[in-house]
């Protein structure tokens, strides 16, 4: 057999079943991979929710017990943002940014195929304490919020499994954002300069950077809460001349860039969408750019934003509220770039258009109550009360996980060669639109009126909103089932995509932002 048959051969083989997939190099199989994950932990983490909801849905103690409520708010948080949403933007950035940039396949591909599968076994370090003796319905698992704050969190008896998990997950964002990063600087076709890139790949090369400042600040957090159970150190133990705010300074350096790492792709995303849907080019492309760095920029130096009322000094307040309330500027570019690229387009509303304008309003109501939660007079009265939850839940929920949605509609029929059934998505939209809004609108309410976070029980003045909100959240909940439904029914079969999916005079595709490089890699390129 000669070389170049034999070298044929080996391309032809292609593993199938439970190979094909724990040995894939491929990035749209890895893409894959993460987007199920992800859509399993937000079943997972959406379970723990309707629990706390059914818990607040009357006052008084009826459901569960108070140690374990703790323990769903605390999974709750720490599965949606480490399992859900950052695995869901990793994984559209797996199956994307290399179609975009006209690679073969990303940089790295077996280390690619590694930070995929340290997922789900740390996604089982941290949910196992749950099921570790005594009895689960009291609550085992870990119940100090998904902030973790020391010393409450020193003091709970399986700390080393969530640390273990903390690292895990952190590694495989650190090992996933050098791969893109890799990618995307030395991978780009012939004439695909960095200002041509769709904005999809702008906000993940700009993601990918921050995650790799930010993940080794938690590490440092987590490994210092580990000395001081295990090994006799007092970094945040006052008895042995440590400090507990110390931690809080350490936690929200990593967390506040954390929200930007959740929310960037999501910019991408919607950047994507709005020009396609409105049948012209994305308004102020290089403004776009340069907002989305000065995002990441500026998230690195407001974190203390969420200890106002810790005792800093009024110096330490005022820099922390200018420096917040500064990041609304360019957010607001970008909104305004979105609202101009729609206005006087030739605009159609297939449901990838819907839940990117139902983003573009919901989110910017996220925008305004941080903005207010940013001024620190008023973050004093605001701040631990439901009002911070309705906020953050907009920003995350109407935000992040919206866009990701949009996605998934915007590109299943390039993934699956199928369209999905429009009058059903449709559906899935106007129910989910509609009870996100009754689940967390209420919720700002409760939180003026002094109801306060992360309690099991409330007084019976809060009782009326809070059996709105857990309705809109059983129906919202409840229609993801709906969402899921959908995707295996494309996935399964349907209509049959063309090649230009979303109709247009233009003939405009999935990169609308930025010329198609004319290199596919299908022919050797020429030599210049």
């Amino acid at each position: 057999m000669s070389t170049a048959t034999a070298t044929h051969d080996q391309h032809d083989h292609h593993p199938t079943g439970i190979t094909r997939w724990l040995f894939t190099t491929n990035h749209k199989d890895i893409g894959t991979l993460y987007l199920w994950f992800s859509f399993i932990m937000l079943l997972t983490g959406g379970a723990m929710a309707m629990v706390i909801r059914a818990e607040l849905l009357y006052p008084g103690m009826q459901v569960v017990d108070p140690n374990f409520f703790n323990m769903m708010t605390t999974m709750h948080g720490l599965i949606m943002v480490f399992g859900a949403i950052m695995p869901a933007t990793v994984g559209l950035a797996n199956w994307l940014i290399p179609m975009m940039i006209g690679a073969p396949d990303m940089a790295l591909p077996r280390m690619n195929n590694w930070s995929f599968w340290i997922l789900p076994f740390a996604a089982l370090m941290l949910v196992a304490p749950m099921f570790m003796g005594g009895n689960f319905s009291s609550g085992q698992g870990p119940a100090f919020g998904w902030t973790f704050y020391q010393p409450l969190s020193g003091q709970y008896d399986k700390l080393a499994f969530f640390i273990f998990a903390v690292h895990l997950l952190g590694l495989s964002s650190i090992m996933g954002s050098i791969n893109i990063i890799a990618t995307i600087l030395n991978m780009r076709a012939p004439g695909m300069t960095l200002m041509k890139m769709p904005l999809f790949v702008w906000t993940w090369l700009i993601t990918a950077f921050l995650l790799i400042a930010v993940m080794p600040v938690l590490a440092g957090a987590v490994t210092m809460m580990l000395t001081d159970k295990y090994f006799g150190t007092s970094f945040f133990h006052a008895a042995g001349g440590g400090d507990p705010v110390l931690f809080q300074h350490v936690f929200w350096f990593f967390g506040h860039p954390e929200v930007y790492i959740m929310i960037l792709p999501a910019f991408g995303i919607v950047s994507q969408i709005i020009p396609t849907f409105s049948r012209k080019p994305l308004f102020g492309y290089a403004s776009m750019v340069y907002a989305t760095a000065a995002i990441a920029f500026l998230s690195f130096i407001v974190w203390a934003h969420h200890m106002f009322t810790v005792g800093m000094p009024v110096a330490g307040e005022l820099y922390f509220m200018y420096a917040t309330v500064m990041i609304a500027v360019p957010t607001a570019v970008k909104v305004f770039n979105w609202t101009a690229t729609m206005w006087k387009g030739s605009l159609t509303f297939e449901t990838p258009m819907l839940w990117a304008v139902a983003f573009v309003f919901l989110f910017t109501i996220g925008g305004f109550t941080g903005l207010m939660l940013g001024v620190a007079p008023a973050d004093f009265q605001y701040h631990d009360t439901y009002f911070v939850v309705a906020h953050f839940h907009y920003v995350l929920v109407t935000g992040a996980l919206f866009a990701i949605i949009a996605a998934v509609y915007y590109w299943l029929p390039k993934w699956t060669g199928h369209m999905y059934d429009e009058k059903l998505a449709k559906i899935h939209f106007w129910v989910s639109a509609i009870s996100v809004n009754v689940l967390f609108f209420p919720q700002h309410f409760l939180g003026l009126a002094g109801m306060p976070r992360r309690i099991p029980d409330y007084a019976v003045q809060f009782a009326d909103w809070n059996f709105v909100s857990s309705i809109g959240g059983f129906v919202f909940g409840l229609s993801q089932i709906l969402f899921l439904f959908i995707v295996i029914k494309t996935i399964r079969g349907g209509a049959k995509a063309t090649d230009r999916v979303w109709d247009s005079a233009d003939g405009l595709e999935w990169t609308v932002p930025s010329p198609a490089p004319y290199h596919t890699f299908e022919t050797a390129p020429e030599i210049k």
